[in-house]
């Protein structure tokens, strides 16, 4: 069984599609799948490419098993609508074209970007092959959310190709419920939809003793960790963060954002205008040592801006934290409340709410309510392990293939 999957995020670039990407067809591939991905070269989130790489037409490697393919693209920072579109189509087009060549019995496109699933349905058509639609986000309706696209005839243009490729495709996996809802109410037929969600590596991430070489490294002995590791996107209203930070009396917290984005900029500025002496920030680091630094952390944080179309998001950083034993200060409503209180794994503020976040994170911090969070860490991992996912959706390419098994 040859699959191909198109996406343009791929380790070594470490943000959550490109995590789930990985470990998916690295399952696969462990049962016996022949797995091919077109991706571009490392350079997320800041458009430059990573060492040891170079932005060539066309350059294979192997990963675990996975065959990778990199392909030439246009590459911008992560920030400035026209100059991603165009970033995005690049990959679109040359993806498209390399796709033509590779011998395969199914596609998967995950989105976002948009663009890749156009890709998908594109090769379906010309290699008569089945496409799988994975829907990450809701796009473009994102757009709307975080107020880059202000044109609404372009988004509603968008919207009519986004219903189109729904309905073309063989399969679609949605990552939430939400996502499946939202597809159903748009007309979509809810048998062709399955939900596969985020979930985390349970032998990657697991339950450790914090590092106290780290800690002393960092200079944050006796601190309560509020750790944020991950994008510093427009989506995950971390400025807002910043200036609560500003509000909290208790000495003892300090907060840690490791990564990068388009207001990581904007962050450290505040930060300093505001002379905040209980927040660090460092750069992203590679994807094997984020459990090295998740183990300092006595919790995880993951906002989103108070926006209703983000209820239908459940941001994967909760799974893996969970993994760790690590409770989840979480700024988001909706469906990733809806788990994480069902599991007792964290504890939710209001979105961009001042007076809640920091009640919620003075509550977390009790150590009856910390307890009670870490055994809901422990249930929610053993539910979300994403070997377990990951065979689910091979399930489902195999019955889209008809065959029962890879080997």
């Amino acid at each position: 069984m040859k699959i191909l999957f198109l996406t343009d995020n791929f380790p070594p670039e470490v943000n959550a599609p490109a995590t789930r990407t990985y470990e998916h067809c690295l399952e696969w591939a462990l049962q016996g799948a022949e797995v091919t991905i077109i991706t571009c070269h490392p350079n997320f989130p800041h458009g430059k490419i990573y060492n040891g790489y170079k932005n060539k037409l066309y350059h294979v490697e192997y990963l675990d098993g996975i065959k990778v393919i990199r392909i030439w693209t246009y590459m911008t920072a992560n920030q400035g609508f026209f100059k991603r579109i165009v970033d995005y189509l690049s990959y679109a087009f040359m993806a498209f074209f390399v796709g033509l060549f590779q011998k395969f019995d199914i596609i998967v496109a995950t989105s976002p970007q948009f663009f890749t699933t156009w890709t998908g349905y594109a090769l379906s058509k010309c290699k008569r092959k089945p496409w799988i639609f994975e829907l990450r986000d809701i796009w473009p309706e994102s757009l709307r959310t975080v107020g880059a696209v202000k044109h609404e005839k372009l988004i509603n243009f968008l919207e009519k190709i986004e219903l189109g490729l729904y309905r073309s495709s063989n399969k679609i996996i949605a990552v939430t419920d939400a996502f499946k809802e939202n597809l159903i109410t748009r007309g979509i037929d809810s048998t062709k939809i399955t939900v596969v969600t985020n979930g985390s590596n349970n032998e990657l991430f697991n339950v450790c003793s914090k590092n106290e070489e780290l800690i002393n490294s960092l200079k944050l002995e006796n601190k309560f960790i509020v750790g944020y590791i991950g994008t510093h996107g427009m989506a995950h209203s971390l400025c807002f963060i910043v200036k609560a930070i500003s509000k909290i009396k208790d000495p003892s917290i300090h907060f840690l954002f490791i990564g990068d984005g388009a207001i990581k900029k904007e962050m450290i500025e505040l930060s300093n205008s505001l002379n905040l002496k209980n927040i660090t920030f460092m750069n992203p680091i590679p994807k094997d040592k984020v459990p090295l630094y998740l183990s300092i952390c006595d919790i995880s944080l993951a906002p989103l801006k108070n926006n209703s179309n983000f209820k239908t998001v459940i941001p994967s950083k909760i799974f893996e934290a969970a993994a760790m034993g690590k409770p989840t200060l979480l700024g988001v409503e909706g469906e990733a409340q809806n788990i994480l209180e069902k599991y007792g794994a964290g504890v939710c503020f209001k979105p961009e709410n001042e007076k809640d976040f920091i009640i919620k994170l003075q509550e977390i911090k009790e150590e009856k309510k910390y307890i009670t969070c870490q055994d809901g860490c422990k249930k929610l991992a053993k539910d979300y392990d994403r070997k377990r996912l990951a065979q689910k959706m091979l399930l489902i390419i195999q019955d889209i293939l008809g065959v029962s098994f890879c080997k």
